[in-house]
């Protein structure tokens, strides 16, 4: 994603600074104001952005205020719900950034208690949907999972840019366990595991249809291949092999169009 080093070395710096605060705040239970205080100064020491002019509290919805937003110039980049730091983080606590959000064309929201960092994806759909795009508790972080660091440096003020979070977004899609159990009942797969079984077993009859059931049924917990997410990881995976083959049709297309020179004869 291409975090500038810069901004990963203060990522780093900062959070092995506040840890100790965080487990500090969490042991005294403070409270959910204590915490919003806390969580505007971790965005301006950790992540980059000016305390002053582009953290803010000023957004209402509906008669009441999102605790805090981050906009840099005009952009609005995400909305931040904070809970307090002993509260236990539910989906339904973001409810009122995500609505917000929806409604002003805002894709991105934080849901946090200053430990525990949620990262949404807003969907723009009818009815408006919302995608967990990353979790991390950065109380507890180890500070040399460069992925991790790099999950959180997108969210910075040098990091954050359309096609970071895009990837970030992609990641979540790609290694979440409803699109690896997916993958698994793809035709593919199952073809390739019939092959292997039959090149150890030759003397046996392996059906598809039995193959995949026995992998949904008893290979696989039926929560991830039922259900609205094993659905929606079905449909992103016909998407991107969509997606894949267009991209492969035209890497075809410019190289046709565009053959390797031949040496000169001589």
């Amino acid at each position: 994603m291409g975090i500038p080093k810069r901004a990963t070395s203060r990522i780093v710096s900062e959070l092995k600074r506040y840890q100790p605060i965080l487990s500090d705040a969490k042991r005294r239970d403070i409270s959910e104001s204590d915490t919003v205080v806390i969580v505007g100064d971790m965005l301006a020491d950790v992540l980059g952005y000016n305390k002053y002019q582009e953290i803010t509290a000023e957004f209402a919805i509906r008669g009441t205020y999102v605790d805090l937003a981050v906009r840099v110039g005009a952009d609005i980049r995400f909305l931040v719900e904070v809970k307090a730091i002993g509260s236990e983080l539910k989906d339904s606590h973001v409810k009122q950034a995500i609505d917000y959000g929806a409604n002003q064309g805002i894709e991105w929201a934080i849901l946090t208690n200053g430990t525990t960092w949620r990262i949404y994806k807003i969907l723009f759909k009818q009815p408006i949907e919302k995608t967990l795009v990353f979790e991390a508790d950065l109380s507890t972080m180890n500070l040399r999972d460069e992925d991790a660091i790099e999950c959180i440096g997108t969210l910075s003020r040098e990091g954050f840019t359309q096609s970071s979070m895009d990837a970030l977004v992609q990641q979540k899609l790609a290694t979440n366990k409803f699109a690896v159990a997916a993958v698994l009942l793809s035709d593919p797969i199952i073809k390739m595991v019939r092959r292997e079984l039959r090149r150890l077993y030759p003397a046996v009859r392996i059906d598809e249809d039995i193959l995949r059931n026995v992998i949904s049924t008893e290979a696989l917990k039926r929560e991830i291949v039922d259900g609205d997410d094993a659905k929606a990881a079905q449909e992103e995976l016909k998407r991107a092999g969509r997606a894949a083959k267009r991209q492969k049709a035209k890497a075809a297309g410019l190289a046709f169009a565009n053959p390797a020179p031949t040496a000169p004869s001589v």
